[in-house]
């Protein structure tokens, strides 16, 4: 018998052989799309776009500025048209990006994407995690030592903290030749700082006064640098914060004032779901957010996002926001309505379950009580009673 070459043994076996496949995107194409799964797989995850700040997981910082890069990308609305569900990419408004002129490399250092071969040592792989001037701002903080009395001064560090969490202070951004007294806190550095005293008045070499603090620092250090080494660095710092005094006056309303900073909006949602539970409380059943663009914009696409129940929503309520922290704002609701969350499990367009959060099963009157009570900072004095379905006092649960 003759012997037989590979095709001849798989057709006198009647076994046919499909073409292989071949793919008609690039390399760069397929790293792209790659990239922005990884970012779909958070949102599935935690049910919303990964965000900045060092307070987050480096991942989650790691995917925040790939999301940003891929949004310049000229192509990416095309190219990721069919995965963007949530719509994640309009997010931010696309920026012209000569992508034909990156070479692979590049482009993978812009994405954040590592394909085993760039260089482990590359700083484009964690760039904008902390900027340059940043770290330059908080090398500008005298050498810091530990402080003997720190128990005088923790209680402050965590009045301070509660006084954030309500509402009772702010974080502004500090300007150039703010002034620094005695007992102001600073954000510096990502440290809280408190001015615990201000030495006397000395001359600088280029003839400006200056002076000597005593800085406390929340992790129990101290510093005794110059005033306007903490001005520097604070002033260079872009996330350097002053700390406003207790109960300086609304955290946001109808009308800004001349100094405030629209920064937001809460909206208020209701479902059109056809969920029997819905249904059944429909009138009852909102979610509350905080969205720094446009509320159409943030709802956009809702019938296709299980964040949304799958369904349309109607807008019942919005509130302006101005210098406000808008997720310092999200955990306020959510410490205050965590127990009326509703406890509801849909499956996502992939048949997976997916508990939806932030809808809670509150009137939208109490909503509107708790704005007004953020406004004028007594929300610290009330809870939510689910009983009664209204807002009480501390002492009366």
């Amino acid at each position: 018998m003759a012997e037989m070459n590979d095709d001849e043994l798989l057709d006198a076996l009647g076994v046919e052989v499909a073409p292989l496949k071949v793919s008609s995107r690039t390399p760069r194409e397929e790293r792209i799309i790659a990239g922005f799964e990884d970012i779909l797989r958070f949102h599935q995850a935690h049910g919303r776009a990964p965000l900045h700040g060092e307070d987050r997981d480096i991942f989650e910082r790691l995917y925040a500025v790939r999301l940003d890069q891929i949004r310049k990308l000229p192509e990416a609305q095309t190219l990721l048209a069919g995965l963007d569900a949530p719509g994640l990419l309009s997010g931010a408004a696309a920026v012209s990006v000569d992508v034909d002129a990156m070479d692979e490399d590049t482009l993978l250092a812009e994405l954040g994407i590592g394909d085993g071969l760039t260089d482990q040592n590359d700083v484009t792989v964690l760039r904008h995690v902390r900027s340059h001037v940043e770290k330059r701002a908080a090398e500008e903080v005298a050498e810091r030592t530990s402080c003997p009395d720190f128990d005088k001064f923790q209680p402050l560090f965590e009045q301070a903290e509660r006084d954030l969490k309500s509402g009772h202070r702010m974080a502004q951004r500090f300007g150039r030749n703010a002034s620094i007294t005695s007992g102001d806190y600073f954000i510096v550095g990502g440290q809280l700082a408190y001015v615990a005293e201000i030495g006397e008045t000395i001359k600088a070499p280029n003839g400006e006064s200056d002076a000597r603090l005593r800085v406390i620092y929340a992790n129990g250090t101290e510093s005794n640098l110059l005033r306007r080494s903490l001005q520097r660095a604070l002033y260079k710092d872009d996330t350097g914060r002053r700390l406003s005094e207790p109960g300086i006056g609304p955290l946001f309303g109808d009308t800004p004032a001349q100094d405030d900073i629209e920064t937001g909006t809460i909206y208020v949602l209701r479902s059109r779901s056809s969920h029997p539970f819905v249904v059944e409380h429909r009138e009852l059943i909102h979610k509350i957010g905080v969205t720094g663009g446009k509320v159409e914009t943030r709802i956009a696409g809702a019938e296709k996002d299980a964040t949304y129940l799958l369904a349309g929503v109607e807008v019942v309520a919005t509130y302006k926001l101005h210098n406000l922290n808008r997720t310092r704002l999200e955990n306020i609701f959510h410490r205050l309505f965590g127990a009326a969350q509703i406890d509801l499990t849909i499956e996502d367009r992939f048949g997976h379950p997916v508990k939806p959060r932030e809808w809670f099963l509150v009137p939208l009157h109490v909503i509107d009580e708790a704005v007004q009570r953020i406004r004028d900072g007594s929300i610290t004095d009330v809870v939510y009673d689910l009983k009664s379905a209204r807002l009480i006092g501390q002492t009366q649960q």
